[in-house]
């Protein structure tokens, strides 16, 4: 017989873990999504870009309809953005926020999976003349959520930069900038009152090159440093490893010092330029591929800075592709993981199972259906010829033999010239016979280069091997453990009542 006091206690533990996510769920790694580019791809084939390599999260800096569209039925979590210029007319107009949460949220939830709202962009730095209609914005967005029965799912926050902590070091000593008190304490109250999160944009690059040398760039790059060169907070004796993590809690510290607890920091930006002009040496590939994986390393153990190491550390890397028409120095152009055609700008650990090389791209290059077989012929012999590519798996006997046509031996020189030599100017053209698709070409035996697919065909390789975060896929499927087991064990508890109540 069942003892009611031991079935309110299994169903209490039950229970407690089926609410309480963080209990399993990891950090993720997301990535910043700009436009200013000149050969932007389309929505379609930034998302086949996304799916191809596993990205679980984004943020896009505005809310552009296309992209929304292109993410729906994908699971990926999305962070739209209410631009700077759009803050005035949401924080002195409620009807203005509420068209604004129907237009670029209501009307794509819940086939799109936006999970927050950043107001503005480090508005209190770039446009501080705009701070006192910040607070009132996020309140008047918070509550079109709420009308819409959104507010649960959807948080609303606003990405500051480290420029409003003006003395970072030592992080336990650190605060905000006394001029925005009333803002910021506005700000943080609204966090705390609504289970939302601060946004943080923390940059090692900068924090390095402004440093005059007083901190070695391994801190900057997530590498050991040795015994003699250990940053150690003089007031906690807190050691920190990296700039990034002194950065992090920073902001905790800033905010504890509003008596304010309970807030979690996101980093809705960071990452390190590949490029830079003559005066920006530090802006290098080498430095750029070991921050980018360092970081992934460091995000992905689950951990969180010194003073807070039980709070992981989300982070949305910055950004996707270089943004070519930016302004500014060559380095503001030259933060992009990603070429526009999917290639990887340096190799790059996703996750710590998932290695993404230059050469591993979610776009293909195949020959098109109704091109004229005599140019179709020309490009396969340029290709297999003066272009270098290894059309070895053609050859009788060989994987891709069959299906021995030209279009299909065309398609995959094509796409082995593409993947090789796009880097370098290459394109997918050949006399207009050719095409690119986000879907896998490669069937059975036969792999295409650049495919990361295990069955051979296919849109995309298997999910789940990223960075997953509290809503994506790891939990869902904890969430089904969790129920069935639930099911089972109640079933089992009711069974046993029936009996003692028959006995």
């Amino acid at each position: 017989m069942v003892d009611p006091r031991m079935l309110k206690l299994w169903l209490g533990i039950i229970i407690l873990f089926i609410t309480c996510p963080s209990i399993a769920a990891g950090a993720f790694v997301g990535f910043n999504i700009g436009t200013d580019l000149s050969n932007l791809p389309s929505a379609t084939n930034v998302v086949a870009i996304l799916k191809a390599h596993q990205i679980t999260h984004v943020r896009l800096f505005d809310a552009d309809a296309h992209m929304l569209t292109a993410l729906a039925d994908t699971g990926i979590e999305v962070m739209v953005s209410v631009t700077n210029e759009e803050i005035l007319g949401i924080g002195q107009s409620p009807s203005v926020a509420a068209a604004w949460v129907n237009k670029n949220v209501a009307a794509f939830v819940p086939s799109t999976n936006i999970t927050a709202i950043a107001v503005g962009s480090e508005v209190l730095t770039t446009i501080p003349n705009a701070a006192r209609i910040l607070v009132p914005s996020m309140n008047y967005l918070q509550k079109a959520l709420v009308a819409s029965n959104l507010n649960d799912q959807i948080k609303v926050s606003t990405p500051q930069s480290m420029d409003v902590i003006p003395r970072p070091f030592p992080p336990s000593t650190a605060a905000f900038n006394s001029t925005w008190n009333s803002t910021i304490f506005q700000m943080l109250q609204f966090l705390k009152n609504t289970n939302s999160y601060y946004m943080l944009n923390a940059y090692p690059y900068y924090g390095y090159v402004n440093s005059n040398g007083i901190f070695p760039i391994d801190y900057a790059l997530f590498r050991p440093l040795s015994s003699v060169k250990e940053i150690v907070d003089p007031n906690t004796l807190l050691h920190y490893d990296s700039m990034f993590d002194a950065m992090v809690d920073a902001t905790y510290n800033s905010i504890a010092a509003f008596n304010i607890s309970g807030i979690p920091v996101v980093v809705t930006e960071t990452g390190w330029p590949w490029l830079g002009g003559a005066n920006e040496q530090d802006a290098t590939v080498g430095n750029a591929e070991t921050f980018n994986n360092n970081l992934i390393r460091r995000v992905s153990n689950d951990s969180g800075p010194p003073s807070q190491p039980d709070i992981p550390i989300n982070t949305y890397i910055y950004e996707l592709f270089n943004e070519d028409k930016r302004p500014g120095p060559i380095s503001e152009r030259n933060w992009g993981i990603f070429f526009p055609n999917g290639s990887t700008v340096y190799p790059i650990s996703l996750s710590s199972s998932v290695n993404v090389s230059t050469n591993s791209s979610g776009v293909f290059c195949i020959a098109k259906q109704d091109a004229d077989s005599k140019k179709l012929q020309n490009g396969l012999n340029y290709a297999c010829g003066q272009g270098q590519a290894n059309c070895s798996a053609l050859q009788t006997g060989q994987p891709c033999y069959f299906p021995d046509t030209l279009q299909s031996h065309a398609s995959y020189a094509y796409n082995d010239y593409y993947q090789k030599m796009h880097t370098f100017g290459g394109t997918c053209d050949f006399d207009g016979t050719a095409t690119t698709t986000s879907q896998d070409p490669s069937y059975g035996s036969c792999k295409f280069t650049g495919s990361s697919s295990t069955s051979g065909s296919g849109l995309f390789p298997p999910p789940a091997l990223g960075p997953v975060g509290p809503s994506s896929q790891g939990s869902s499927i904890r969430a089904f453990s969790f129920g069935f087991l639930l099911v089972v064990f109640l079933s089992v508890v009711m069974a046993d009542v029936n009996i003692s109540t028959s006995l």
